[in-house]
């Protein structure tokens, strides 16, 4: 199979396995930020595009676990890792990059130490993808859904979480410039939100 086709395929079955829909949308926007961090960097891009559009795949209803308690213990990252080795080999990926992949994906999060830059790149894409309007509304749509937030008030922690701590993990130069206008405008909503529901945020 073709370059093209396997990056067809990827992109064909996220597109139908993002579920709850809105999930869809945070890879392509993934991808577009991995290749602006990378820019004048030399890197593999079908490692990256990859890792970019199939990292989040166990946390997709239809992937992660119904049950309730099973799902506070989720890990997805492993299921990740396995079925996208599979699916990748099955669609005609270069089998000699299948472990680059997984090892972006195993270290995309905030709190992992990537050590191979096409596992930074990705790792700092998804932290920019935390921040921003963007950020925002990722982490507002899960009101009332996820059984963590209940209301819009336990959202805003996590908030402020975010935008103090996740800009000082950002590793590579061009993701911390991308940044700054984000952390801006997250910080900035923050304020807003406070300041227009005070105590009465629910």
């Amino acid at each position: 199979m073709s370059e093209l086709g396997w990056r067809d395929s990827v992109m064909e079955y996220i597109r139908a396995e993002a579920l709850p829909v809105d999930k869809y949308g945070h890879q392509p926007r993934l991808y577009a930020l991995t290749q602006e961090i990378g820019r004048g960097l030399e890197y593999d891009d079908e490692v990256v595009f990859a890792a970019a559009w199939m990292h989040d795949l166990g946390v997709f209803s239809g992937h992660r676990p119904q049950d309730a308690a099973a799902l506070a213990g989720w890990n997805h990252v492993p299921y990740t890792m396995a079925r996208t080795r599979d699916l990748l080999a099955s669609w005609g990926f270069p089998t000699a990059k299948l472990d680059a992949v997984a090892e972006a994906i195993r270290t995309h999060q905030p709190q992992d130490r990537p050590a191979a830059i096409e596992a930074k790149i990705l790792r700092d894409a998804d932290i920019l993808e935390q921040l921003g309007a963007v950020g925002a509304v990722r982490a507002l749509v899960k009101v009332g859904r996820d059984t963590r937030y209940a209301t819009v008030s336990a959202v805003l922690p996590v908030l402020k979480r975010t935008v103090d701590e996740l800009p000082g993990k950002l590793e590579l130069p061009r993701a911390r410039e991308l940044a700054v206008e984000k952390v801006a405008s997250l910080r900035a909503f923050v304020a807003a939100l406070e300041a227009e529901a005070g105590e009465h945020l629910h």
